[in-house]
């Protein structure tokens, strides 16, 4: 993208005051000057990133998790994945400990799918999404407040079981097509 062919909708900070300082997120009030010279209100949470891993064997089966996720009240099935320990964290190495801490694998190939903003309309959060291959099992130790349970699923299943709607988990869903795609064309 060239940045003169942006010009026209460009925002310009003018001002940022903190008003929250979480566990997980910090939330900013902004104001933004628009194009038009007019001000906006901007109400941004800002998020260390993630890292997320398709871990898949070599029978053809994804390792995912299924845990209780507070802000939608139920059970989702999620591929594995932690937020980074800081900023400037390599995203490689975590998504090596978050597959370890939460399943017991570690992975003797490595590839990076994509980076992902998960939702840019208010949150900065940005995920690094890898596929793992060549595991070998180990003993998982999930954080003392991560509940988990490991299931296996085939990954023509799991893209199925996306496609109908069943896993609304959306790093889940942009990490498997993508595996997907680069495993089977």
């Amino acid at each position: 993208m060239n940045a003169d062919e942006n010009a026209n909708i460009l925002e310009t900070t003018v001002d940022t005051r903190r008003v929250f300082d979480g566990l997980i997120l910090h939330i900013d009030h902004v104001t933004n000057r628009l194009p038009d010279g007019n001000l906006a209100a901007r109400e941004i949470a800002r998020h260390v990133g993630a890292s997320a891993v398709v871990p898949l064997d070599d029978n053809g089966d994804v390792w995912l998790v299924k845990q209780f996720r507070a802000p939608l009240g139920r059970v989702l099935l999620e591929i594995p994945a932690g937020k980074l320990d800081s900023k400037g964290e390599d995203r490689l190495l975590a998504a090596k400990r978050e597959l370890e801490e939460e399943t017991g694998l570690s992975a003797g190939r490595w590839r990076h799918l994509a980076d992902i903003d998960t939702t840019p309309g208010f949150s900065d959060e940005n995920i690094s999404l890898f596929l793992a291959q060549g595991l070998s099992a180990g003993k998982s130790h999930p954080d003392a407040d991560e509940f988990l349970n490991v299931v296996r699923v085939p990954l023509n299943e799991l893209v199925a079981m996306i496609v109908r709607g069943e896993v609304t988990d959306g790093k889940t869903i942009c990490a498997v097509l993508l595996a997907d795609r680069l495993i089977n064309g």
